[in-house]
């Protein structure tokens, strides 16, 4: 894998790093891109809506890699 890639905690699939929930069951890692903009509003993939730039796929039990701010080498792998 590469260095680039992050892997970050709390999924839970609709994959949303941003939730509002403050007492979630599950241990959840902040979105990089939403921290660094000051926002909620990037989501990692919504069901039939969309997919994030730096979304490279998930990971056994419920691990985002994000390669947040790096170009994604996931592209064309789709």
């Amino acid at each position: 894998m590469s260095e680039s890639i992050r892997k970050l905690d709390g999924a839970n699939m609709d994959i949303d790093l941003t939730t509002n929930i403050k007492n979630i069951s599950w241990e959840q890692d902040q979105c990089p891109w939403n921290k660094f903009d000051g926002t909620n509003k990037h989501k990692c993939a919504v069901k039939n809506i969309s997919i994030c730039t730096y979304f490279c796929g998930i990971e056994y039990l419920d691990i985002v890699l994000c390669c947040y701010p790096n170009e994604n080498p996931c592209k064309g792998n789709e």
